[in-house]
């Protein structure tokens, strides 16, 4: 009887025993499906969303790369897609068969300004030319047309009919509070090579040059930065990546970079590009007077001649006039505004610069050797 207990007892340790094993095997193929479902499922989405992540951020750096290295190659990545290649031509009818022919008349730089289509470059990069392309950093070319232009600033407008998207415009930042030794870097197309950064400090601040116009732009930035033919209309940027002046000139007897190069400042542009897209031309304040071309021994801006119905007329300004005998007879010379003392024509269109149309200035003027102080309310060139 022990003996049928004892087997009995054991018979159902053995069942138990296989419950239970059967019992574990269901939970762990249970926690399998839970994982996969895991897998093919929140994990998937995560997965998903790191290679979105992926694709989203940059190229990771290789090893060894100094910070100002990273720095420098993430600046070009972003503002490279805001510079366009910029090449002009000329119309032309042959001589023998008076076909008209296109020829080609130079290249250079610019970068896209607002999501409209609106392209800054140099006036002398369009200057003289017919037709004008813009092909964009993916590649594609746009025909465009000219909007607007001011040779005294050396500046121009062009506009392309391009996707929004693939219009990227630059960052705009500031020129008033540049410093010398600041970090600069310049983007353009030298020699038709698109994409190319050369990077410098800032040499000097204040400098002048003479635009194509033949008046001076103030405030130009000199920098150390290699500008190329064809760097021309390109941006200049700084640590930020923020335009802080446009490229437009480089002083070297071999026509390449020999280390100083010069831009436009940031604050110019800003004044001039929106009167261009509204105006075509920049909206000046104006006295209402013709100037005479300078004169020996005479300093000042002189008066050739009034404009009726002019601001200048109202405060009673002469021009030069012709006496009983036949001789000229010098009219005003303008020797100051506000105190601002005039030497030069381009002195008077600079100090007029500083101010807008409707509000008053004090014009010095020298008279039969005596100075008077007439107030005069400037007039904007569109009225």
């Amino acid at each position: 009887m022990r003996v049928v207990l004892w087997i009995l007892l054991v018979a159902a340790s053995f069942l138990a025993g296989m419950f239970l094993m059967k019992q574990q095997a269901t939970e762990t193929a249970s926690e399998t499906d839970h994982s996969a479902l895991l897998v093919n499922g929140t994990e998937s989405a995560n997965a998903e969303d790191e290679e979105t992540l992926a694709l989203s951020t940059t190229e990771p750096m290789p090893l060894g790369m100094t910070e100002q290295e990273q720095h420098t190659i993430r600046l070009f990545e972003q503002a490279a897609p805001s510079v366009c290649f910029i090449t002009t031509s000329k119309l032309r009818r042959s001589y023998y068969s008076r076909n008209v022919q296109e020829i080609p008349s130079g290249s250079g730089s610019g970068f896209v300004w607002d999501k409209d289509g609106h392209i800054v470059t140099n006036y002398h990069v369009i200057q003289n030319s017919d037709r004008a392309t813009v092909t964009l950093s993916d590649g594609t070319t746009y025909e465009a047309t000219k909007v607007g232009q001011e040779p005294a600033k050396d500046l121009a407008i062009l506009k392309i009919d391009a996707p929004r998207t693939k219009l990227i415009p630059i960052p705009v930042g500031t020129s008033g509070n540049l410093r010398v030794g600041q970090n600069v870097y310049a983007i353009g197309n030298p020699f038709g090579l698109d994409q190319t950064l050369t990077t410098g400090v800032v040499s000097a601040l204040g400098r002048e040059i003479n635009s194509v116009a033949g008046i001076p732009i103030r405030d130009v930035i000199q920098s150390d930065a290699a500008i190329n033919p064809g760097n021309s209309g390109g941006p200049l940027l700084n640590s930020s990546g923020e335009l802080i002046g446009v490229n437009t000139a480089i002083y070297s007897p071999s026509g390449a970079s020999a280390g100083i190069g010069f831009s436009i400042p940031v604050d110019v542009v800003t004044w001039v590009v929106p009167d261009l897209i509204q105006y075509g031309r920049v909206n000046r304040p104006l006295i209402g007077v013709e100037l005479a071309r300078p004169l020996r021994d005479v300093e000042g801006a002189v008066v050739l001649n009034v404009v009726e119905n002019s601001p200048a007329e109202e405060a009673g300004l002469q021009g030069v006039v012709l006496d009983n005998d036949g001789n000229l007879v010098l009219g005003d010379v303008i020797v100051a505004v506000n105190r601002e003392p005039i030497a030069t024509n381009s002195d008077l269109y600079l100090a007029l610069e500083n101010y807008r149309a409707g509000e008053e200035v004090t014009v010095s003027i020298q008279r039969n050797d005596k100075v008077y102080d007439v107030p005069i309310i400037l007039k904007s060139s569109e009225q």
